[in-house]
């Protein structure tokens, strides 16, 4: 019986070795993350202001009014909230956002969206309490030509002190006005 034991412990461990060895294994490739951390990042004022945020990609599904609910408010990426460093005082759309760190949500439309400036900041993005809204800012909202298969945040047509917030994905592009004050 001793025997029948041994072997077999030891035919196992012929089995799942390679299996063990493989996850161990310092060559072994790590899959890429389904939505990388990204950043968009400007100077305006002589000063930095940077988004960092985690990009979603379509992978086949509907995007706006399906996996992103339509008047709803939504993370606006994916992973950690996004989040917004400014080190100059900044108008976006029509609200004064002080020099600072903030998170940035959305609410998409069929029509219309708005861009959320939330004070709170460090959560992961499925976390959002309104009460700590600095503003909320109505954005334009344009189709695009082609499909976009991952989500992208850039600052667009900057001239000195002036630039555009663009959110794209799918055949959305939304954008808001923003200067230093």
């Amino acid at each position: 019986m001793k025997i029948l034991a041994s072997v077999l412990t030891i035919a196992a461990s012929v089995v799942l070795l390679p299996a063990g060895l493989a996850q161990i294994s310092p060559g072994a490739a790590k899959k890429p993350p389904l939505s990388p951390p990204a950043k968009a990042s400007v100077e305006l004022g002589g000063k930095q202001v940077t988004i960092d945020y985690s990009a979603p990609s379509m992978r086949g599904r509907k995007i706006f009014g399906g996996l992103v609910p339509y008047d709803h408010w939504w993370r606006t990426g994916a992973n950690p909230a996004t989040a917004l460093k400014t080190a100059v005082d900044l108008k976006i759309g029509t609200a004064t956002v002080p020099a600072g760190t903030y998170t940035l949500y959305t609410i998409p439309s069929e029509t219309t969206w708005k861009l959320i400036i939330n004070k709170q900041t460090g959560q992961w993005g499925t976390v959002y309490n309104e009460s700590q809204d600095l503003a909320r800012v109505d954005m334009q909202k344009n189709p695009m030509l082609q499909p976009q298969e991952t989500m992208s945040i850039s600052f667009e047509n900057t001239q000195g002190n002036q630039t555009q917030l663009h959110i794209r994905w799918e055949n959305t592009d939304v954008w808001v006005p923003v200067a230093a004050q």
